[in-house]
């Protein structure tokens, strides 16, 4: 493979020659690495209810964050571009702001039950208004990503395991999403449209 043309940097070459791999990595990527999503991709990433979330900031700091919601969270819009809402959490925003100040992502998808995942890096953004927000119950902004590179990868390590049941926190149409008990200890830090939604359930329960 030319080495213009190569998907490697030199510290992946770097160790590929230690390991005398190059040859397997580059048939290997010639084979699988793709800047798009194939029918079979999108099948596979609208079936999953979770996936794994690496972003950077500018200065190179990093961070991984588990995204889950139920199947179809994440929608491929065409063959380049997929989205996924971002519900309630802690309020660090940690994988939106490096997005905003460095826009490229790593997604990891994983089958655990059938032992297969794949990979798709690309650019993404962070939209506050987005159409798909009405779609998307819940959701406080949507973030959609540009596909780069998209291949499947060796799943012989993932462990088999099986799903016991759904996160009751994910939210749904015509239903009340319950609140997580931690959120009690920080009542004085949320934000006061949240303090106000909380009061209200509250006066309801009453």
């Amino acid at each position: 493979m030319d080495e213009e043309s190569s998907p490697f940097h030199e510290g992946e070459r770097e160790v590929q020659r230690r390991m005398d791999t190059t040859r397997l990595a580059d048939k290997i990527s010639s084979v699988t690495f793709h800047g798009f999503i194939s029918d079979r991709d999108r099948e596979f990433i609208e079936r999953m209810d979770m996936f794994f979330l690496a972003t950077g900031d500018a200065d190179g700091n990093l961070d991984c964050s588990y995204k889950g919601g139920d199947p179809g969270f994440v929608r491929v819009l065409d063959d380049t571009t997929l989205a996924f809402p971002i519900y309630d959490g802690n309020g660090m925003f940690m994988s939106a702001g490096n997005i905003l100040e460095h826009n490229k992502v790593g997604m990891l998808f994983i089958d655990w039950e059938n032992q297969w995942r794949m990979r798709l890096n690309g650019s993404a953004t962070v939209n506050f208004d987005d159409p798909l927000m009405a779609e998307y119950p819940g959701a406080q902004f949507v973030v959609r990503v540009t596909a780069e590179n998209v291949f499947p990868n060796c799943p012989r390590y993932i462990h088999k395991m099986q799903k016991v049941e759904r996160s009751v926190f994910v939210p749904r149409a015509a239903k009340e999403t319950p609140e997580p008990e931690w959120k009690d200890h920080f009542e004085d830090a949320l934000s006061d449209s949240e303090k106000a939604r909380r009061a209200a359930k509250r006066a309801r329960k009453d």
